[in-house]
């Protein structure tokens, strides 16, 4: 029999196994967890640096943030895209812009980066330098095909070169061959253009991405009747011929971290004293350098590229300047740039004739997300600001068309409502089918001259097939006025601002849900109030090359624009016109014109868009217009369609016999859109960059651009792969599994742990 006194000698034997029992149960148990946290923590990548330089190579899904991927035998190598700079200085009337895009190298092949990138479609590109360590490259001007015949010879004797072309006025492509293993690169352009005023607030925009073009296949051809042709005529069967150099692959934004870090300074000198100074889609600061000049910058640093970058600014004042006046010498001649904004006039005692406003609205899959809302939002604001007398129908288009009213219906209650009701049940979906939509829109079949006919137009204009529907207005504009409202995060504003041009309107931007309210109203004051009409422009003492030859129509709050070029500054310009019933003149003596930078380069810019319309609405034929173009493109140094920049290395750096391998890089979605309304709703991984061998194709290319025949590069067949995951969540799963399980361990270790010390009492 065991005695009270044997018992707690037990106890007293057992002490010491207790202690090491839970101290070996304590250090089990956080081991194990310590593996856990191991896993997890070994499973995130560390963040996308610029001053990361080494060539790891990883999987699709793995690339971060400026990142572009390089294929090579052991698998993608992230080949950093170190960043984009853009350099904004504001002088005045003008806007001087450089940007530089700097790229390195980590893989062991030689490459040639192929890269396409958006700018203003108003903007004169007329630099091009490429930095190679201590060598500054400077780009030649050169007709578009001798350009790519030297781009394509350099590329193939192993020199490093630099190639800009023009694809649209809003769409360029960069090419750069033989970026050596671990080298970098620095491309760099610039050009010039004018800054924008509405009202009392001036603006700028740089666009920086492109957006995502629906191109249509061709279902009606276009016969194009030359007049010497004796009858025989050319059927275009493609509308958009080019459509594989405009449409570069798009990364999805829900398997890849966003690409191309941007970083953008503007150097602000208004030439008055400044009031509101804003950014509408990114955080700026601002800080002053002198009395003169305001410095704004990213407040974040550097942004992925997914939408445009827009600043305003306002004068201290409530009025802004309604005249500027500005001169710059080149050569023998003097380039004059007139800003005139007319006064608001009150219409007469007679009463405004009603309205007929037929709106379109897009609902294709390139508006998804946030732009079919604030394209809905915009489009009932409008309805809401008809008045009793006036008329409306509306129209929605996909691939797909509404018309919601077999006619023009009064503008009362119940048609409203049931306008309201039809436009908040619309989704995004399908392809951009906008020249049917314009059609039907343009459709006069009332032909009413007691009501004033006005078509507004929203959409975010992705579509390829832009001069088709140039085309479209040409032809059927008749009387109706064109007002195009660019809605989301990336506009195709080349094909908003001349839409708006050939139909004799405006183009108005709606970049989010909270300016819709704003801009709209904007937009109805230029639709309630009369155009100044009738515009003309007259030098009292010189003759005068001005641009635009047809001075249009400018409505409320808007200032006329004129470029001209004159042999000698003298005398004074007369401009007259009419608002509404009465008539409007106002004179500008030059000699009070102030000094101004770039302006020769505008106006050749303009003369060249003069040319493009005129080819387009049959005013000058193709050959006469293309000789236009190139001779101010040649005369000025500027990119246009027919001409392009390219800078050549004279040492070539590529060992003879080293292959090269072209790698197209891929741009982000713009912010806001729907990856699956764009491209489908579908297993799929990462898009990767095309791969291809450069070194048989810049052989080819040279000799069939030496015989001047177009080369056309076929795009290359994709698969569509299921997503898999990655390491990097294969390694999160594993790390979660296993703190899982020692947990559990720990929870078993501890209930043991009780029993035997309940067996001991």
């Amino acid at each position: 029999m065991t005695t009270c006194d044997e018992i707690e000698a037990d106890k007293r034997n057992e002490q010491p196994s207790l202690t090491r029992l839970v101290l070996f149960l304590v250090m089990q148990g956080v081991a194990v967890i310590l593996v856990g946290f191991a896993a997890l923590f070994l499973s995130f990548e560390p963040v996308w640096s610029a001053e990361r330089l080494s060539a790891n190579y990883l999987k699709p899904g793995d690339a971060r943030s400026g990142s572009l991927l390089i294929k090579n035998e052991e698998g993608y190598a992230d080949a950093t895209r170190l960043g984009v700079d853009v350099d904004l200085t504001v002088s005045g009337p003008t806007v001087r812009a450089r940007v530089t895009q700097i790229f390195r190298n980590p893989t062991k092949d030689w490459v040639e980066a192929v890269y396409v990138y958006p700018l203003p479609s108003g903007g004169a590109v007329d630099t091009l330098k490429m930095v190679i360590g201590d060598r500054v490259v400077v780009g030649d001007i050169k007709e578009r095909q001798q350009a790519k015949i030297i781009y394509e010879q350099a590329k193939q004797n192993g020199q490093k070169a630099a190639l800009t072309e023009q694809e649209r006025p809003n769409i360029f492509t960069n090419s750069v061959a033989n970026i050596g293993p671990g080298e970098t690169v620095l491309v760099q352009i610039e050009y010039q253009e004018p800054v924008a005023q509405s009202g009392n607030e001036f603006s700028l925009r740089v666009p920086m991405v492109v957006a995502p073009r629906y191109n249509p296949a061709p279902v009606v051809q276009s016969v194009d009747f030359r007049p010497d042709g004796g009858g025989w005529g050319s059927a275009k069967s493609d509308p958009v011929p080019d459509r594989d150099r405009i449409s570069p692959e798009v990364l999805d934004p829900t398997t890849n971290a966003p690409v191309n870090p941007t970083r953008i300074t503007v150097r602000l000198q208004a030439g008055f004293p400044l009031g509101e100074v804003k950014s509408h889609h990114h955080a700026i600061k601002t800080e002053k350098a002198d009395a003169s000049t305001s410095i704004i910058r990213l407040a974040e640093g550097p942004v992925p590229a997914d939408r445009d970058f827009e600043l305003t600014w306002k004068p201290v004042a409530e009025k802004a300047p309604s005249v500027g006046l500005f001169r710059e010498r080149v050569g023998d001649s003097d380039y004059l740039l007139a800003f005139v904004t007319p006064p608001s006039v009150e219409q007469a005692q007679q009463k405004p004739l009603p309205r007929e406003v037929i709106f379109v609205i897009d609902n294709s899959g390139s508006m998804g997300g946030v732009s079919i809302i604030q394209a809905k939002a915009s489009l009932i604001y409008a309805l809401g600001r008809l008045q009793p007398n006036d008329r409306f129908n509306v129209i929605r288009f996909d691939h797909t068309m509404d018309v919601l009213f077999p006619a023009a219906v009064p503008a009362d209650r119940e048609h409203i409502g049931r306008a309201t009701s039809f436009v908040d049940a619309l989704h995004a979906n399908g392809g951009t089918e906008m020249v049917p939509a314009m059609r039907a829109a343009l459709s006069d079949n009332a032909g009413d001259a007691n009501y004033v006919r006005q078509v507004v137009f929203l959409t975010d204009g992705a579509i390829g097939n832009e001069q088709q529907l140039f085309e479209t207005i040409n032809a059927l504009r008749g009387r109706s006025r064109i007002f195009m409202v660019g809605i989301g995060s990336a506009p195709n504003t080349h094909l908003m601002t001349r839409a708006a041009e050939l139909g004799r309107g405006t183009f108005t931007h709606i970049g989010s849900v909270e300016q819709v309210e704003e801009r709209m109203r904007g937009l109805f004051a230029k639709l309630e109030n009369p155009a100044v009409t009738n515009l003309t422009a007259k030098f009292s003492d010189v003759t005068a090359d001005i641009t635009p030859v047809a001075i249009p129509d400018v409505y409320r709050d808007e200032p006329l624009v004129l470029a001209a070029k004159l042999d000698k500054l003298a005398g004074s310009v007369e401009i007259k016109g009419r608002i509404g019933d009465r008539p409007w003149v106002v004179t500008l003596p030059l000699a009070d014109a102030a000094e101004g930078k770039g302006l020769s380069k505008l106006w050749a810019r303009r003369k060249i868009a003069d040319a493009e319309v005129a080819r387009t609405t049959r005013q000058a034929s193709p050959e006469d217009a293309d000789k236009t173009i190139l001779a101010l493109a040649l005369e000025h140094q500027l990119v246009t369609r027919l001409t392009s920049l390219v800078a050549v290395d004279k040492t070539p750096s590529r060992p003879e016999g080293e292959p090269l391998k072209v790698s197209e890089l891929p741009i982000n979605l713009p912010a806001g859109w729907d990856f699956e309304k764009v491209f489908g709703e579908r297993p799929r991984a990462p898009v990767m960059p095309t791969e291809r061998r450069a070194e048989t194709d810049a052989r080819v290319q040279v000799a069939a651009l030496k015989r001047a025949q177009p080369v056309v590069t076929q795009a290359p067949n994709t698969v569509t792969l299921p997503r898999t995951a990655t390491d990097a969540e294969l390694k999160m799963i594993a790390g979660v599994i296993l703190l899982t399980l020692s947990l559990i361990l720990l929870v078993f270790n501890r209930r043991q742990f009780n029993r035997r010390q309940m067996s001991l009492r």
